[in-house]
C-alpha cells in the first residue's frame, strides 16, 4: 500500500467477499481475472486502479463505490 501526502485508497474486496459468502475463486471465475491480480488488490498492493476492474467489481457485488473503496487521509505532516 502506497501512502503519500494526499492519503491512500483501500479496496474492501475481502470484506465484501466475506459478507456475501463468496470465495476468491468464484470472483476470479466470474470476472475472468487471474487470482494473482485479485490478491494484489485484496492486499491493497497497487498504485493504480483500473476503472474497468472497479466497474466490474461494483456490478459483481452490486455495491456502491464507497463500499468498495475507502479513502484514507494521511494525517502525517512532512
Amino acid at each position: 500500500m502506497t501512502h503519500n501526502e494526499y492519503g491512500y485508497l483501500e479496496m474492501n474486496i475481502e470484506k465484501l467477499l466475506h459478507e456475501r459468502g463468496i470465495s476468491k475463486n468464484a470472483l476470479c471465475k466470474a470476472m475472468d481475472i487471474p487470482r494473482s491480480n485479485l490478491n494484489r488488490y485484496c492486499r491493497n498492493d497497487f498504485e493504480r486502479i483500473d476503472a474497468t476492474f472497479v466497474c466490474k467489481l461494483l456490478h459483481f457485488f452490486d455495491c456502491t463505490i464507497e463500499e468498495l473503496i475507502t479513502y484514507n487521509v494521511n494525517d502525517e505532516k512532512n
